[in-house]
């Protein structure tokens, strides 16, 4: 039997180690595992590569993906569905690794067309229904607290309102986390709409009470009252976000409304870069093994999935249906520590 792996979507810390769990019990079990290159795209132009224990050797540590990755979806381009059903025709099993948007599409080509593919949950914005959380959310929880942390002290030194952005293009998850744990003064998510009077208003409550700095954590995807929509959107139709993000748009009305020195940092990249915490490693790992032991007992169009301490399975469809957004307890607890 030959295994095809891809990961697709944005790069995430952990995807080696899900490609080195895959493969070492696929091996285990008798099977060739093939690399698909740059995610739905290697389906669609047939771009594979054999992975063998050379390829895969130190690969656990290392961030990115030793496979490539691309946002294509063979959905949106010409005979890309055909194109992907003959990649199959080299394959007798495909494990996708990825988000709603890689997992879709895998979704739907095993709907359509009972193809033979496995999920695994990829996101730093832990914003997949089905499991408790994704692989690279810790890394990306841990990267934005500890600069958050590194923030607090330039703000107090300079008596400034510091705007830190993080990702977060659907759901605040990374901010909330974050910004909770780096003991952030506001922070603002996409599932809640944005009012500027309260933000300045908890802001000037904090400086009123003597303390001359505040932290503001806002998630990338968050509207300003205001701003401009484009309406330009991706192949999987996500708006695109403006090159401007919406941290700079917000440092600009905090200092224009409060007069406070206010100074702005975009994680950016940083946040989906680098080595995986130990944590993620392990989640990563036991979505691998999880994802070649469906193969290998024929169960497909599942995912692997994390419920409490236990990795179970759960239907593409089930796990692609909705986005998990931050409930509005969560928000409570963040809301707790404003000001």
């Amino acid at each position: 039997m030959r295994i095809g792996i891809l990961t697709g979507g944005g790069d995430c810390p952990g995807l080696n180690a899900v490609i080195r769990a895959v493969a070492r019990r696929s091996w285990a079990n008798g099977y060739e595992v093939i690399g698909v290159r740059e995610g739905w795209r290697g389906m669609v132009e047939h771009l594979f590569a054999p992975l063998g224990p050379n390829e895969i050797s130190g690969i656990l540590p290392r961030g990115g993906t030793i496979v490539g990755t691309s946002r294509t979806n063979p959905y949106q381009v010409e005979g890309g569905v055909d194109k992907v059903r003959k990649a199959f025709e080299q394959l007798d099993a495909l494990v996708a690794i990825g988000g709603e948007d890689t997992l879709g599409v895998a979704s739907k080509l095993y709907a359509e067309f009972g193809l033979p593919v496995v999920g695994v949950p990829k996101t730093i914005d832990n914003d997949l229904s089905g499991t408790d959380y994704t692989f690279g959310f810790d890394t990306a929880v841990a990267i934005c607290t500890e600069a958050i942390d590194r923030i607090h002290t330039t703000a107090e030194s300079h008596n400034r309102v510091m705007v830190v952005e993080v990702m977060g293009r659907h759901a605040g998850w990374i901010a909330v986390h974050s910004g909770i744990a780096g003991g952030a003064d506001v922070i603002l998510i996409p599932e809640r709409p944005v009012v500027l009077d309260e933000v300045e208003a908890e802001i000037r409550k904090r400086h009123g009470r003597g303390k001359n700095f505040s932290i503001v954590v806002i998630s990338e995807g968050c509207e300003l009252p205001g701003a401009e929509d484009k309406g330009e959107v991706d192949q999987f139709g996500h708006k695109l976000l403006a090159k401007r993000g919406v941290g700079e748009q917000l440092g600009d009305e905090i200092e224009s409304r409060t007069g406070f020195e206010t100074r702005v940092t975009v994680l950016g990249h940083v946040q989906r870069g680098g080595s995986p915490t130990a944590r993620d490693r392990i989640l990563a790992t036991r979505f691998g093994l999880k994802a070649a032991d469906l193969v290998q007992q024929g169960e497909f169009g599942q995912m692997a999935a994390l419920h409490g301490d236990d990795v179970v399975s759960v239907s593409l469809e089930e796990a692609t249906a909705k986005l998990k957004t931050v409930p509005a307890e969560w928000y409570e607890v963040a809301r707790t520590f404003f000001g």
